[in-house]
């Protein structure tokens, strides 16, 4: 997968391109610099090599270049001088309003490639600078800057003195001996005592969580919490996720959402809600957390216990906005997992990106266009590169992000994974309006503890609704087709509904067989749509394999959303089927769809005085009973094992023998 297409690496030709050494550079200290064919043992290994040099010299490095392969693995990267890039010329948008730059086109960078061994090998080394090195600029650096722990605790004890932030940091500055001595600046320091700040619980709210926890593990001991805490004991991070958001996840933790939006203005802590969405396509708590600060290292912490509360078994696919912290930590934690960004979080921004060109509806129409109606990779990189040759956006840094990074974003390029729907503008609005009407921007800790039973009660009362109503109440078809009975009878009415829109397009849709080889069938699908005020029509390509009885259409949808798109109901239609393949009905979107979470007792709802919920947690109880006498004994764990797997098959076959009956 490449993040850079302009690297001569993608087309095979890997850059071995050195410089020669600058003489002035041989000699400097201990730091070894750069050579072509350095090996290293990872990644970061490389990065903080450079990091070293970099900082020896007095220069900035930052990762500009990618190459990851089908297995998810790099195969090579490269860094660079932070003052790499090309100038932007922003004085074309905005002549009375010139912008700093730092960029000049240095040329300074080394690229590192993936060996058989599993090494990194240097294969570029570029040591010449096109600007001045001055080694005492580097504690200017943002890479460069920390405060080490004695500095922030003394920084810390005169904040809450009541020492403003400036006569603070001018006392560190003096006993440092001046500002030469220090790794950090004003601003590092006022955006640490503000962090802190947060942490520094009103009255009662540490009390409130603490007690909340409590009776939360008391009504079962599923209930899952972690304190993270600082140097000094205090509470940095929190996460917890209750029985049946554990429960939730088993049936429903293939896709999740993650986005962060701040609880209070008192404290400014980000509010983390982990969120899926369940078989009526609504959205579900899968767990949340607390959080001081935004970096990589806290979504970690957070992603790791996370992790842990779900069995260690990973998401499939996640999906968060355009965050790097966010993404440093998907690859620690979930390196397997398909990650990618929020379209809706992207397009939003497209007025304050590019509102001031001349031609800004215009551009916004087009890329537009590009994003939402092409059908390919090849067909959206050829309207891309359309749209900026037509309106020289060649220097538009924001846009020349977006498209390295468009295998995170653009629907061409992710509809080959599932992501149950949550990529509109209706799954990322309510990831963050998921405690609407019960937490705002003034809620406190302790009132937001006070009413997130509430919220989840709402939550729970909204999916026994959707049940209820998929059970009970049934919509009229429109086709005489017998598979739109067939989706009827076992989709949840939300998802019929889905159905039911590609139904309708049926109407607009011709297929046309153009060639057959063997047991596949290649058709061109033909589509009438309407655009503004005129017609339009596309065309799109189904696979049919007659011995199989399998489609594969190009438009993904059904890869994408789990609903058959209308292009393949043409297709069936078209060769006289109407009986869908079993494999073609997702029992995701059963209204039958077993869900164990249903009976699990709860501080906020009360179908713990169901049966279903007391007998859930009398056998919970008797198994805790079982392991705690099995303990650490291999033998009774294997007699566990084989009582534990029959009983289930017995289950299971007096299950299906009453649904005979």
């Amino acid at each position: 997968m490449d993040i850079d297409s302009n690297n001569p690496s993608i087309n095979g030709t890997e850059e071995v391109e050195e410089v020669e050494n600058n003489p002035s550079l041989n000699e400097i200290g201990e730091v070894e610099q750069p050579k072509k064919g350095m090996c290293f043992n990872s990644k970061q290994e490389v990065y903080s090599f450079y990091a070293k040099y970099a900082k020896h010299l007095g220069f900035a490095i930052a990762y500009r270049t990618q190459n990851i392969g089908q297995d998810g693995k790099v195969k090579y990267f490269g860094i660079e001088c932070t003052r790499a890039r090309k100038r932007t010329k922003r004085s074309e948008v905005h002549p009375l309003e010139p912008s700093l730059s730092s960029f000049i086109e240095c040329k300074a960078k080394v690229r590192a490639t993936l060996q058989k061994d599993g090494r990194f090998k240097l294969t570029t080394a570029v040591l010449e600078h096109t600007h001045d090195l001055i080694p005492t600029d580097s504690r200017h650096f943002a890479m460069n800057k920390r405060i080490v722990t004695p500095v922030k605790r003394r920084l810390e004890i005169n904040d809450e003195a009541g020492i403003g932030v400036a006569k603070n940091f001018h006392s560190i500055v003096v006993e440092a001996g001046g500002y030469e001595a220090l790794t950090f600046d004003e601003r590092d320091a006022r955006n640490h005592i503000e962090i802190m700040r947060r942490l520094r619980l009103g009255v009662g709210d540490a009390e409130s969580i603490a007690l909340y926890f409590h009776r939360m593990q008391q009504q079962n001991s599923n209930f899952y919490s972690a304190i993270d805490l600082d140097e000094d004991g205090r509470m940095r991070n929190l996460f917890w996720a209750d029985a049946r958001s554990r429960g939730v996840y088993k049936a429903f933790g293939d896709v999740v959402s993650f986005d962060t939006t701040y609880l209070t203005n008192k404290y400014d802590m980000p509010f983390a809600p982990f969120v899926g969405v369940n078989h009526h396509g609504q959205s579900i708590l899968l767990g949340c957390g607390l959080l001081s600060n935004e970096n990589t290292e806290t979504f970690v912490w957070l992603f790791k216990e996370w992790l842990s509360c779900m069995s260690d078994a990973p998401p499939k696919a996640i999906i968060t906005d355009q965050c790097k912290a966010m993404q440093n930590a998907i690859e620690v934690v979930f390196p397997q997992a398909r990650h990618r960004w929020c379209l809706w979080h992207i397009m939003k921004k497209i007025p304050e990106k590019l509102r001031g060109y001349a031609q800004y509806e215009s551009i916004k129409f087009a890329l537009q266009n590009a994003v939402y109606d092409s059908f390919t990779k090849d067909e959206f990189d050829e309207e891309w590169q359309a749209m900026i040759a037509k309106f020289n956006l060649h220097d538009n840094d924001w846009l020349g992000v977006l498209y390295s990074e468009r295998h995170r974003w653009i629907p061409a390029y992710v509809k080959d994974v599932f992501w149950a729907g949550m990529s509109t503008t209706q799954r990322s609005e309510s990831m963050n309006a998921f405690f609407d009407g019960y937490v705002n921007s003034k809620t406190t800790l302790k009132q937001f503890v006070e009413q997130y039973d509430n919220a989840l009660r709402s939550k729970v009362e909204k999916e026994m609704k959707a049940d209820f109503k998929s059970r009970n109440k049934l919509y009229d078809c429109l086709t005489m087709y017998e598979f739109e009975k067939q989706f009827r009878a076992v989709y949840t009415n939300a998802k019929f509904k889905e159905v039911q829109v590609e139904l309708k397009r049926l109407l607009y849709c011709r297929a046309n067989l153009v060639k057959e080889e063997g047991a596949i069938c290649t058709y061109h699908v033909k589509e009438a749509i309407l655009v503004g005020e005129k017609m339009k029509t596309v065309e799109c390509v189904v696979y049919f394999n007659t011995s199989e009885c399998e489609m594969q259409c190009m438009c993904q949808w059904f890869e994408f959303r789990g609903i058959m798109c209308a292009y393949a109901i043409t297709v069936l239609l078209e060769r006289c089927i109407y009986h869908v393949p079993d494999k073609y009905i997702v029992s995701r979107w059963r209204k039958d769809i077993e869900r164990g979470y249903t009976c699990i007792l709860t501080t906020y709802t009360k179908a713990g005085a169901v049966v279903n919920a007391k007998l859930h947690d009398k056998y919970h109880k008797m198994l805790d009973e079982i392991l705690e006498i099995a303990a650490n004994d291999n033998g009774k764990h294997q007699v566990l094992d084989l009582g534990l797997i029959e009983i289930k098959d017995r289950v299971r076959k007096d299950q299906s023998s009453s649904a005979i009956r």
